[in-house]
């Protein structure tokens, strides 16, 4: 299976995940009032997933590795998951910076 952006509605609102060819999630974006400001969201996933200046690499409460996607205005658009290693964080923004230009959106909204 090819990577895919996933669109969903949570109750009145909206959130779309980046799943990986194994259907791993590779990010996560916040929820979004409308379908246009999720499908907002993913464009701008698809414009900035190939900068390498846009992951801001941290660690979570817990000390484990993740990372968030910004945009250029530096407004969160995605969030991965906790990760066991800083190699591992590195290996999903890459999956991120491979997948995120060209995935198609799964409409499931």
């Amino acid at each position: 299976m090819a990577a895919r952006y996933v669109l969903s509605r949570s109750g009145t609102q909206y959130r779309f995940v980046l799943k990986a060819g194994n259907n791993e999630i590779i990010l996560t974006s916040e929820l979004y009032a409308s379908k246009q400001g999720a499908l907002t969201g993913i464009a701008s996933v698809k414009a900035n997933s190939p900068e390498d200046s846009r992951y801001e690499r941290k660690n979570a409460a817990n000390g484990q590795p993740m990372f968030n996607l910004k945009a250029a205005n530096g407004e969160r658009i995605g969030t991965s998951e906790t990760y066991s290693s800083t190699q591992a964080r590195e290996a999903g923004i890459q999956a991120v910076k491979n997948n995120g230009p060209t995935a198609p959106v799964d409409d499931q909204a």
